[in-house]
């Protein structure tokens, strides 16, 4: 049996990228099975609707207050987002998400299998 390798990663100050619906993105720790992000949407954005093609999300609110819009098949629902609502994303679900009020909308994020780059992200027709 292989030996563990402990990751431990302080959240960075600035964002290392935009994700392809265009939230600001801090990557976090990584294993094999998963990746983990802190997301950041601005103060009345919208970001873009995606449809990821093969991997999925649970996602874990952490301040800012907001919508999300997700469509799988013909069930599709708009989630209010609080701190503390914990939400999937299956794969294969189309999402959307916006800002409500002043302050920005903060997200973490667990990606299984690991995100494998810009190109996973397909852009779809959103609800705003």
């Amino acid at each position: 049996m292989a030996q563990a390798t402990f990751t431990d990663v302080m959240l960075p100050e600035e964002a290392n990228h935009l994700a392809p619906d265009g939230s600001q993105v801090r990557e976090l720790a990584r294993l094999a099975g998963g990746t983990m992000a802190h997301f950041t949407l601005p103060p009345g954005a919208v970001s873009k609707a995606v449809r990821h093609r093969t991997v999925e999300e649970i996602w874990f609110i952490l301040s800012g207050r907001g919508q999300m819009w997700r469509r799988s098949g013909r069930m599709h629902e708009i989630a209010d987002l609080a701190p503390g609502l914990s939400l999937t994303i299956p794969l294969g679900t189309s999402f959307q998400f916006r800002t409500d009020g002043d302050a920005p909308l903060t997200a973490v994020a667990i990606t299984m299998p690991p995100w494998p780059g810009a190109e996973e992200a397909e852009f779809v027709d959103g609800i705003w």
